[in-house]
């Protein structure tokens, strides 16, 4: 059939990173005009609140990871990945669950369920599916992480709507969500420093090891006693940062496509130092910019650059920011300060401040969307299939 050969679905990056900047541009406005007032919020069994942390982590969030995960893992085990039928089924199935959350308050609970569950799912066990039926011959020997993390996904998600555990399922998903982006930022930044600076970074096992093992047992953090909660992560903060002074950061900060990968990067040391005064109980407060602090400075700087970079590397361009590209990075650092910097030093503006953070959301990818989106639906210009 012509429309199963459309570029469209020959490789996860492409429908699933058109959706990411379709809901990066929309979840947030719509969110912030729920926050003032200014829109009803969806009528269902959960609060507004975990209508937005449930959309932002598996709405978009699994948007990106979904595309990143379908199109990397082919490359990890040498196999053609999911494409066709198969793809068109987890779009169908992310659409279904953006119905529900959206309008399924007054839909039978079996029903509701179901269309949660049947995206994340679905893509799970596929993507578990791949990595174990083709693990011998896997190039990472660590993928074996994402045998545990991604099952935990589903806990995560039940957990986020569930009455009494909305704050546990949110602390899971920040700690699901931070593993995948060590792992990612390990692979990635090794090639792009090498390449950008011929620079090699320091990978060690018995660091990178360690690391992953206590990033790991982070997930179950909402579910420990601070007694045991707060040591792991302030060694975690500490050998983190003693990484990224290792991993040449002087070098990095003279290009902005590497630099905001590596303030995402120091933006989850951050997120781990405030979670660690929070499990203090110090200051008061401090767990919603936590989270904000990872939403904004980990997934916001980071996911524009690699959306560029996958964008262009997969579709036979040559990786290079543009002055278009870099825009849409520095809005995304003034939507960082917007959300995170200024209500602090402004709070009577708390609202204004959520509403021009939302904006710079939906400048950074509504540009996203219009210059790459169009790629995503074109062959490759270097004649190779996907």
């Amino acid at each position: 059939m012509k429309l199963l050969s459309h570029p469209l679905w020959l490789v996860g990056f492409r429908p699933f990173f058109s959706l990411a900047c379709l809901s990066g541009l929309s979840l947030p406005i719509l969110w912030a005009l729920m926050f003032s007032g200014a829109l009803r919020a969806p009528a269902a069994a959960f609060s507004p609140v975990q209508w937005h942390a449930h959309e932002m982590f598996f709405g978009f969030g699994w948007a990106v990871l979904g595309g990143f995960l379908l199109t990397a893992t082919k490359n990890w085990v040498q196999i053609r990945g999911y494409h066709g039928v198969a793809l068109m089924w987890l779009v169908a199935a992310w659409l279904f669950e953006r119905v529900g959350m959206g309008f399924g308050g007054s839909w039978p609970p079996v029903l509701f369920w179901f269309s949660n569950a049947v995206f994340l799912g679905s893509i799970v066990t596929m993507l578990l599916w791949t990595l174990l039926r083709y693990h011998r011959q896997d190039s990472f020997s660590d993928n074996y992480f994402f045998l545990f993390i991604l099952p935990a996904f589903l806990v995560a998600k039940v957990l986020m709507l569930s009455d009494g555990h909305f704050q546990t399922g949110v602390a899971m998903a920040v700690g699901l969500f931070r593993i995948a982006f060590l792992v990612m930022l390990e692979r990635t930044l090794t090639q792009f420093m090498k390449g950008a600076f011929q620079a090699e970074i320091l990978r060690h096992p018995l660091l990178d090891n360690p690391i992953k093992l206590l990033a790991l047992m982070l997930v179950f953090a909402g579910l420990l006693p601070a007694v045991m909660v707060a040591p792991i992560q302030l060694v975690l903060a500490f050998l983190l940062a003693a990484r990224f002074v290792l991993w040449k950061p002087q070098l990095a900060m003279r290009r902005l496509e590497l630099a905001v990968m590596y303030l995402g990067y120091a933006a989850i040391v951050i997120q781990l130092l405030l979670e660690f005064a929070a499990q203090m109980e110090s200051p008061r407060g401090v767990g919603s910019v936590s989270v904000h602090v990872f939403t904004f400075g980990v997934m916001g700087l980071i996911i524009p650059a690699m959306l560029v970079r996958i964008s262009k590397g997969h579709t036979g361009r040559k990786v290079m920011f543009d002055a278009g590209d870099r825009l849409v990075l520095w809005i995304m650092l003034a939507a960082f300060v917007l959300r995170i910097v200024l209500p602090q030093l402004a709070p009577a503006a708390y609202t204004a401040w959520v509403h021009l953070a939302a904006g710079a959301w939906f400048a950074c990818f509504a540009i996203l969307g219009w210059r790459y989106i169009p790629y995503l639906l074109q062959p490759r210009v270097d004649g190779k299939e996907h």
